[in-house]
């Protein structure tokens, strides 16, 4: 009885999110509060990996070279400090969790890209509401 209402109350606090798969170079815009002011900052790079968790507990690691240095984060899918997700480009690959990505470097590290639509349907943070998205 209690597994079901707290599994409730968990699926209420999920924002809609685009399907995110190992192999997507996204952008992910994260919220950063710096003393009372706050600000996004966005983080692009190759999804490497995907938890198979369930509601809340489900996350994805980002991969990316900067400077020179490969720097991965691990993000919440359903984060509050998320603000956005976009999706740059999908690429073909044949494993689940790319870790061999890695040891790649230069034209190594390229993947076969997939051809995507235009348009994504938007995503739809907690914040907005569903009268604002029907609006438009």
């Amino acid at each position: 009885m209690t597994q079901a209402i707290l599994r409730d109350v968990q699926k209420s606090g999920l924002k809609k999110v685009p399907e995110i798969k190992a192999g997507y170079t996204v952008k992910v815009y994260q919220k950063i509060k710096e003393g009372n002011k706050e600000r996004l900052q966005g983080f692009e790079g190759l999804v490497i990996k995907t938890n198979s968790g369930e509601g809340p507990d489900k996350t994805f690691t980002v991969r990316r070279i900067a400077s020179g240095v490969g720097v991965e984060k691990v993000f919440p899918l359903h984060s509050p400090f998320i603000a956005k997700i976009e999706i740059i480009k999908k690429a073909k690959v044949r494993r689940a969790k790319l870790y061999y990505m890695r040891n790649k470097t230069g034209k190594a590290a390229r993947l076969s890209e997939t051809y995507m639509a235009r348009e994504e349907e938007p995503v739809i943070t907690k914040e907005e509401t569903k009268t604002e998205v029907k609006a438009e």
